[in-house]
């Protein structure tokens, strides 16, 4: 099992309010990466992906791979910020 870290950015991303089944659908999602199954995703630039949950406006989740047993949550966000939230991950991905 990969173990998921989660950045500042994504924690308060996701203790934002929005409805429990939304975040429920998160935890899945993360859960389902922990164990090598990312589902839904796409690969970005600099070693980030986004992950998509098909949910109300359209999660996303943006990680890195540190090694082959990390994962690193960098940032979320929906369809609406999609391109901020991008801008976002890549730079916690520098930072890292």
């Amino acid at each position: 099992m990969v173990e998921v870290r989660k950045t500042a950015v994504f924690e308060a991303w996701f203790a934002s309010p929005r409805d429990r089944q939304a975040q429920a659908r998160i935890t899945v999602r993360v859960r389902r990466l922990q164990e090598g199954n990312p589902g839904q995703h796409r690969v970005l630039t600099a070693g980030v992906v986004e992950m998509k949950i098909d949910f109300g406006p359209g999660y996303r989740v943006y990680f890195t791979n540190l090694g082959a047993e990390l994962v690193l949550l960098l940032a979320g966000g929906d369809k609406s910020t999609q391109q901020q939230d991008i801008l976002t991950a890549l730079q916690q991905a520098r930072e890292i």
